[in-house]
């Protein structure tokens, strides 16, 4: 359970808060030891039917001043009267503290679950496109919200219910010490019988809960894959298909939670089996001191009668004790993934690039993705001038993205390197690298958000009229003034409530807007009609004629823009020129120029 009580250990950030919480707890469960203790003198009265109250106290409580004994009543039934009176203000009191406790308690818990759902979220975006790629997103989803949701329910056990019956169990055992600690010690012989099942259940529930988690996370898989695919499942009449995936997914989950149950019910039976077998025990021995005249029965009783309290108030902790259990494989989930490294871990170190004003170079770039057997990109080498346009072609597969991903270490070579006016790009800190970069994909990320705070995003300090400059000379601002409230449109998940080619332009003004030194198309034409093919190669033209651009490109027009063009096969950089000088020279362009740019 190590993983669990080092994100358990951050309560204490939050010192304060954790220090009222436990005074209300104690608070809470000092009122009930003083309420058993309260009880001993109402039931000598009561059996011995002589003894009043003022000189029960004076027998039991020297140290009480004598004016307060003098003015305690001598009638018995007074004395009874005005002790449950001071039971019921004690009883308003531990119900008020409680209720302290329990509100700060988890307002405690919600609070640190929040900080630690940022921590992940934040060490998540800032890891490896690779280690991303290779996990899947819906791991790192299920993980800040479902495994962080586990352990809420654990750091709400423990500083909660677990808090609040220990003090009173403890304060009722105080009391069984009070009235006799010969009985008390002889119950305490129960508690190592009780531990050791607990320790094996814990283990069951711990184990349980991380195969659950494993299951929940392919269902989630599973359902992100068919909604977000909606459109091709029903395109495909794939609608059984996608049922058939959820339904064995949903199984597997349903098997593991179960496995999970089966050691949680079994918990509490046994541990109450156990319980009642000491009790029993205890009761003989009690009652062999009583025939012997070494214990009084009411001292027998109300100790008794503190222990039963006692094992009330402690017999929730054998369910809570497996909520902390289960808690702690999300725990062991989040820790393994907050110990992978970040890309940006030793970023902090190193210097940050000059601005890129000559040239950039490839030089032997190899990248092999983990777990294939052929390199995706094979030892290119390729010299790009400042303010030049170059585009990239080759067939599906090539290695054309996973080339220009390298630029802005979206990837690192697994052999060679990228120089930016001869500085290497890993020896120098990302954030410097990637301001100088803007990308635009294939399919444009939109957030559900206004359209300015989508071309604004990742730099959210621009102001109105930059984001309009910047969706001018993305050739945006004509679609988004007719648009009901222009600017402040919000868009749809994903950019559905847009056409391909508005997104796509939405995208291009998001890059403007960083003002890069270079500029990065990958395909971002391949979707869009001949209309906003026209407008975007125009967006481009104009834009990029002062900073250097790469362009991934499938549509000839686009080619045709370029100052070079860079043919790709197999992983491989075949061929550089002209689309003239290309077309007699390199069967591999004129094959590509053939059968994807219509040429």
């Amino acid at each position: 359970m190590g993983a669990f009580w080092q994100f358990a250990a951050r309560l204490l950030r939050h010192k304060r808060q954790l220090a009222a919480a436990l005074a209300l707890a104690l608070v809470s469960a000092g009122g009930l030891g003083a309420g058993l203790m309260a009880l001993a003198p109402v039931l000598e009265v009561l059996l011995k039917r002589r003894e009043s109250l003022g000189s029960w106290v004076a027998e039991h409580a020297p140290w009480v001043p004598g004016p307060v004994i003098d003015s305690l009543p001598s009638d018995p039934f007074s004395g009874v009267l005005l002790v449950f009176g001071g039971l019921l203000l004690l009883t308003a009191v531990g119900a008020s503290a409680n209720f302290g406790h329990q509100c700060t308690s988890l307002s405690l818990c919600t609070r640190v679950v929040a900080e630690i759902r940022h921590d992940v979220f934040k060490h998540a975006i800032n890891l490896p496109l690779a280690e991303v790629n290779r996990r899947g997103a819906s791991e790192f989803v299920s993980r800040i919200m479902r495994d962080t949701g586990e352990l809420q329910r654990g750091l709400q056990a423990l500083t909660g219910k677990t808090v609040a019956q220990a003090t009173k169990g403890l304060a009722a055992f105080g009391a069984a010490i009070w009235f006799d600690w010969r009985i008390t010690v002889v119950a305490l012989v129960a508690v190592p019988m009780i531990a050791l099942p607990l320790r094996k259940f814990g283990k069951r529930i711990r184990r349980g809960v991380r195969g659950a988690l494993r299951a929940q996370e392919d269902l989630l898989r599973v359902s992100n894959e068919s909604i977000q695919g909606i459109r091709a499942v029903k395109s495909s009449a794939a609608e059984g298909n996608a049922i058939e995936r959820f339904d064995l997914a949903n199984q597997e989950v349903l098997r593991e939670e179960l496995r999970v149950r089966v050691a949680q019910s079994l918990s509490s039976p046994v541990v109450e089996s156990i319980a009642i077998f000491a009790v029993c025990c205890l009761a003989l021995l009690a009652a062999r001191q009583i025939f012997d005249g070494k214990l009084s029965f009411d001292t027998f009783v109300l100790s008794l009668a503190a222990l039963g309290v006692a094992g009330g108030s402690l017999k929730p902790l054998t369910g809570l004790v497996t909520e902390i259990q289960a808690s702690s494989a999300p725990a062991e989930r989040l820790q393994e993934l907050m110990s992978i490294p970040r890309e940006d871990s030793l970023d902090r170190r190193k210097r940050a690039i000059p601005p890129h004003a000559r040239e950039l170079r490839f030089e032997g770039v190899s990248y092999r993705y983990p777990g294939a057997e052929s390199e995706a990109v094979h030892r290119v080498s390729v010299v790009i001038g400042f303010g030049e346009r170059v585009a990239f072609v080759g067939g599906n597969g090539c290695g054309k993205t996973t080339l220009l991903s390298m630029v802005p270490r979206l990837l690192d070579p697994s052999e060679g390197r990228i120089l930016l006016d001869g500085a290497d790009v890993r020896e120098h800190s990302l954030r410097s690298l990637r301001s100088q970069i803007g990308m635009v994909t294939q399919d444009a990320v939109l957030i559900r958000a206004s359209i300015a705070d989508n071309i604004r995003f990742g730099l959210a300090s621009a102001s109105d009229e930059a984001v309009r400059e910047a969706a001018r000379r993305a050739h945006a601002l004509s679609f988004i003034e007719r648009l009901p409230k222009g600017f402040d449109t919000v868009v749809a998940e994903g950019g559905t409530s847009l056409s391909g080619g508005q997104r796509q332009r939405i995208s291009i003004a998001r890059a403007v807007l960083r003002d890069p030194r270079i500029l990065i198309m990958d395909e971002a034409t391949s979707q869009v009609d001949a209309e906003s093919e026209d407008q975007i190669n125009a967006a481009i033209r104009e834009f990029g004629s002062t900073r250097t651009t790469l362009i991934i490109a499938h549509r000839l027009s686009t080619v045709l823009a370029a100052d070079r063009i860079v043919v790709m096969d197999g992983g491989r950089m075949v061929a550089s020129g002209t689309p003239h000088d290309l077309l007699a020279s390199s069967e591999a362009y004129a094959r590509v120029a053939r059968m994807q740019l219509g040429a």
